[in-house]
């Protein structure tokens, strides 16, 4: 068995792994179809990690597809009955592409509660409103990162803070996992930032943060 599972060997994928390997975890990281591709970033990462491809058994029990709102329904589907009594990290934010205009998941629903009716894993939102090149460092401008966070289950929940707070960021449990509307709105917001090309201060480098009073 591994702690952590991580599907996709992009950027947020990267990014993920880094922060897993910080916090001493052992990592699977599964490419779409080339293994060589996972082979490849496991070796620049170092740290426990094993490779393969989607399809391969799952040898952890959470699970974190680094992956588009798309690709992830596929996914579900794929592992199907596999994914029971797992947790599923859900980070995306599911962007209408066609129009960059909005989200691409139902009215009053979202893409982790989407997934949820999909699987029989445990759904948990989670590092949607973070970006892949501050992962890396967990910080920006010498502060945590937040990591905002949304689920039903107590135990799933509590899985994901013990992962967040070992990777040294900060973890926030806004909700129930109907929370993850906002969050994706948020995160959608945060993405407009550094698309917009007369912010040039937003270029992907961003956090969102919320901060207590002292």
């Amino acid at each position: 068995m591994t702690d952590i599972t991580i599907i996709g060997t992009g950027n947020m994928a990267r990014g993920l792994a880094t922060r897993a390997i910080a916090a001493g975890k052992s990592v699977q990281l599964l490419a779409h179809e080339d293994k060589a591709k996972a082979e490849t970033l496991a070796t620049e990462l170092g740290g426990q990690v094993s490779t393969g491809v989607v399809g391969d058994e799952l040898t952890s029990n959470l699970v974190i597809p680094a992956v588009y709102f798309d690709a992830a329904k596929d996914i579900v589907a794929r592992y199907g009955d596999s994914l029971a009594g797992k947790v599923y990290v859900d980070i995306t934010n599911p962007v209408d592409f066609s129009t960059f205009d909005g989200l691409a998941v139902p009215a009053h629903s979202s893409a982790a509660e989407e997934l949820q009716k999909a699987t029989a894993a445990t759904v948990v939102k989670a590092f949607n409103t973070t970006f892949a090149a501050t992962l890396g460092e967990g910080a920006v401008a010498g502060q945590a990162l937040d990591v905002l966070i949304a689920a039903d289950d107590e135990a799933a929940t509590q899985a994901v803070v013990n992962f967040v707070t070992a990777a040294g960021l900060n973890a926030i449990v806004v909700g129930p996992q109907r929370r993850a509307r906002q969050l994706e709105q948020t995160g959608f917001l945060h993405i407009l930032l550094s698309a917009n090309d007369q912010l040039p201060a937003f270029q992907w480098n961003s956090a969102l943060a919320v901060v207590p009073a002292a």
